[in-house]
């Protein structure tokens, strides 16, 4: 969803992140092997995010709120949804401008734009670290992801593979009977096995099809 701001996936270039090795900084055997290099990856993608600005694709969703009452579950670890307008987003993997102890998962800092070093501590007196689920973590807000899922009356699939759990097991919550519209450059029929609609196209070209789409019924 946020390429086309500028903001590189972890999943570009054969598990490569801005040119690190993703299990170096996106797992928690990284953060204990290297926490310096991890801290200093992030304050990198939070100076890179200060400077993206929404895409097409976040404007076109958060237009829609005009008609629908939208629900935003996302992967991306950027705020481009809230700053398009979109006032109901899920964080499935955390935000890049949160920071919370080692010790205390559920007491979160907003930093903003403010970088995290080795020695900056949490009210408890551990260190900080950025407020992102990394790999070998659980993803606790997939909880409230499940009933928004059930609950849906249109569900739509934008700009990911779907093969990265348990993000991609949530489509198997929506209801047989609501219809699905898939926004992808690439097919992705392996790993949907339901009836959909697909749309191949960038985030942004397919949002504002769909936009348009569903904004006539």
């Amino acid at each position: 969803m946020s390429a086309e701001s500028g903001l590189k996936t972890f999943r570009d270039a054969g598990g490569l992140w801005e040119e690190h090795d993703v299990m170096e900084v996106a797992s928690i055997e990284g953060w204990e092997r290297n926490p310096e290099l991890v801290l200093r990856f992030y304050n990198d993608r939070r100076k890179q995010l200060s400077q993206a600005k929404p895409n097409a694709g976040h404007l076109a969703l958060a237009e829609l709120e005009k008609e629908y009452d939208v629900q935003v579950i996302t992967q991306n670890v950027d705020n481009l949804h809230e700053r398009a307008g979109s006032t109901n987003v899920l964080h499935l993997h955390g935000l890049l401008t949160q920071a919370r102890g080692v010790n205390n998962p559920d007491k979160i800092y907003e930093i903003g734009e403010k970088e995290i070093h080795i020695g900056d501590k949490a009210d408890d007196g551990s260190q900080l670290r950025p407020n992102i689920v990394w790999f070998g973590e659980l993803v606790p807000a997939i909880e409230r992801a499940v009933p928004l899922c059930n609950e849906a009356d249109i569900f739509v699939v934008i700009g990911t593979s779907l093969a990265v759990y348990p993000a991609a097991g949530l489509i198997n919550y929506v209801p047989e009977y609501v219809p699905i519209y898939v926004i992808d450059p690439n097919p992705i029929e392996s790993y949907v096995s339901r009836d959909y609609e697909f749309i191949r196209s960038t985030a942004g070209e397919g949002m504002i099809r769909l936009k348009e789409k569903l904004l006539t019924l």
